[in-house]
């Protein structure tokens, strides 16, 4: 009886051949084993982004629902300043004439104003990660001292002011003492304004460190999650 020959390899693949073309068991579950084990460079490179963009939308998702109220929040008080900017300046000028031409604006247009700054350069900044605390308190006192005192007292003055000169409540200036009769005229108003620019500063101060702390609370509560 002769000894048996063992097999070569071009043996074994025309074994397979002949069994419908297909590898043989043992060898088809070492490669999915071997894939399983060892991902792909092309897996790597979409998993990687991913992280981020669950980051990102949480965060979005967050402000959206919680962070946006302190840009609301101080866009009202922005609108209570400029409705007591019309009132002392309507005062100061005499005018009692379309009295609701001047609130309207003077109420929607600071609030406004403050809302869009707010998400601009606060809300937007956060969520990038690019500001630091004491530039996000900066921030929030600069919107509500610009759009909450400078903005709505220049516009109370716009109005007010040429209301006065159509109805002839007020004398006019004198030709080549325009700015000094206005700022003589205006004395008054300018030191009221006082009180909602100490107001609009102490509110700046504590949306810019509220907000900023719940970012932070956010933001770290993303973090451990993922």
């Amino acid at each position: 009886m002769a000894a048996s020959k063992p097999q070569t390899w071009s043996e074994l693949g025309d074994a397979g051949v002949a069994r419908g073309g297909e590898a043989p068991q043992d060898f088809k579950m070492a490669i999915y084993t071997h894939s399983r084990l060892i991902p792909s460079l092309g897996d790597a490179k979409f998993r990687r982004p991913m992280i981020p963009e669950v980051i990102e939308k949480k965060l979005e998702y967050y402000t959206k629902d919680i962070l946006d109220t302190h840009g609301i929040c101080l866009g009202t008080s922005s609108a209570t300043s400029g409705i007591l900017a019309n009132i002392i300046f309507r005062n100061i000028f005499k005018v009692q004439h379309e009295a609701l031409k001047t609130f309207v604006p003077l109420a929607t247009l600071p609030f406004l104003s403050t809302v869009i700054g707010y998400k601009l350069f606060v809300t937007d900044a956060l969520s990038t990660g690019n500001i630091s605390r004491e530039n996000c308190i900066l921030r929030s006192v600069l919107i509500g001292l610009l759009c909450g005192v400078s903005y709505p007292s220049a516009l109370a003055f716009s109005k007010n002011g040429r209301l006065a000169s159509k109805y002839y409540t007020v004398p006019l200036p004198p030709k080549g003492r325009v700015i000094l009769h206005w700022l003589l005229l205006c004395q008054t108003g300018i030191k009221g304004m006082g009180i909602p620019l100490v107001f609009q500063t102490f509110f700046g101060i504590i949306h810019g460190l509220h907000h900023y702390a719940v970012y932070k609370k956010i933001h770290a509560k993303t973090e451990s999650e993922d």
